[in-house]
């Protein structure tokens, strides 16, 4: 008899695609085969997914961006990509289902829902996105990552925490160290599609750093394609050294390195700031659906682990000062990462895996 299969189901984005490449990852260790639905954008975060997952590209559209030509077309794209997706799950018979949200796991979850298989979303951010809104009545189980996760009436959440990668995992609870008089890092952060507002800022806000504090830093700043070459050659004409990305492939080295991250406030980052335990300066992206980066944040924000800045009062001045606060005050950069581990949830993927088998065993 073949090993029980999973289908995960993801969007494009490293906050869609991270917990679905952690579950992926834990299942596997279990004896289970592992297939990831996906499209264009989603196949672009599967460099880090284990080999033995097989990577299954969708027909799929959003109705959020492009023209009205593009957004005319999407539902026939989709209708397409679930149509061809009930087929081949009358092929592969999966055993269970797991969506992580975004329009690419549309053809996976219609095609689970039609053919009755045992489903089950997982929310990351304190409010549902669009696609994980419409199945959350459709589906056997909710995981949220974000607690409390507003949900539609009628419908029960559990709580389970954001899975997080292998590679963040082992450096959970890294050793850290306290800003002083030496070299210190901070790690500036801007979501998987970058940030233009944090390369707009950070930089001059950094170097508006007293004396003191500025001879010591350096910086791995992760910005748009577009933005590259202006924000390192500011750095460099500020004689500040730089490493300035459009993503980061070793983000859980980095993070475990540095003093201070400055990011937004996505699911995935936030999950990770929690299971190593660092210090943050979140600036939630305000066009994020439903303020959803405000509600990811707001846990690391009461527990003092993290500063909270509004994108809309987010200055040169003001960011400079909050950076100097706590780069300036060991003490209290220490008692930020501490609180930042207090909020981790490092057995999340556990959790998920734990929901999921249960998602096979007969109902008394």
């Amino acid at each position: 008899m073949a090993d029980p299969l999973l289908i995960i189901a993801a969007g494009g984005t490293g906050g869609h695609m991270f917990p679905a490449q952690a579950l992926a990852e834990a299942m596997l260790a279990r004896g289970w085969r592992v297939k990831l639905s996906t499209d264009v954008r989603g196949a672009r975060y599967t460099g880090g997914f284990p080999h033995a997952v097989e990577i299954e590209q969708v027909g799929s559209a959003t109705f959020a961006r492009g023209g009205l030509i593009a957004k005319l077309k999407a539902p026939f794209t989709i209708f397409g990509g679930v149509i061809s997706a009930v087929f081949k799950m009358l092929r592969d018979k999966p055993t269970v289902v797991v969506g992580f949200g975004g329009y690419p796991t549309i053809p996976a979850m219609s095609a689970a829902w039609v053919l009755r298989k045992p489903t089950m979303i997982h929310e990351q951010n304190g409010v549902l996105g669009r696609v994980n809104k419409i199945f959350s009545k459709r589906v056997n189980k909710v995981a949220c990552g974000t607690w409390p996760t507003e949900l539609p009436s009628g419908v029960e959440g559990v709580p389970v925490g954001n899975p997080v990668r292998n590679a963040i995992l082992e450096r959970a609870g890294a050793g850290y160290i306290a800003p002083g008089d030496y070299p210190m890092s901070i790690l500036v952060m801007g979501g998987s599609q970058g940030a233009r507002i944090l390369s707009d800022i950070v930089p001059p806000a950094i170097s508006a750093l007293p004396s003191a504090i500025r001879r010591n830093i350096r910086v791995s700043h992760q910005a748009r394609a577009e933005d590259l070459e202006r924000v390192a050659q500011y750095y460099a004409d500020e004689g500040i050294p730089a490493d300035v990305q459009p993503f980061f492939n070793d983000v859980p080295t980095l993070m475990s390195e540095c003093q201070l991250v400055i990011s937004r406030a996505g699911a995935s980052s936030i999950a990770d700031l929690s299971i190593i335990g660092r210090p943050a300066i979140l600036v939630p992206y305000a066009m994020a659906l439903g303020d959803h980066q405000t509600a990811n944040a707001r846990q690391l924000v009461d527990a003092g682990a993290a500063i909270l800045v509004a994108e809309t009062d987010l200055q040169v001045d003001s960011l400079s000062e909050q950076i100097s606060n706590v780069l300036g005050d060991a003490g209290k950069a220490q008692s930020m990462s501490q609180a930042a581990l207090a909020c981790g949830k490092p057995d999340a993927t556990e959790t998920l895996v734990s929901l999921t088998i249960e998602l096979t065993q007969p109902k008394p």
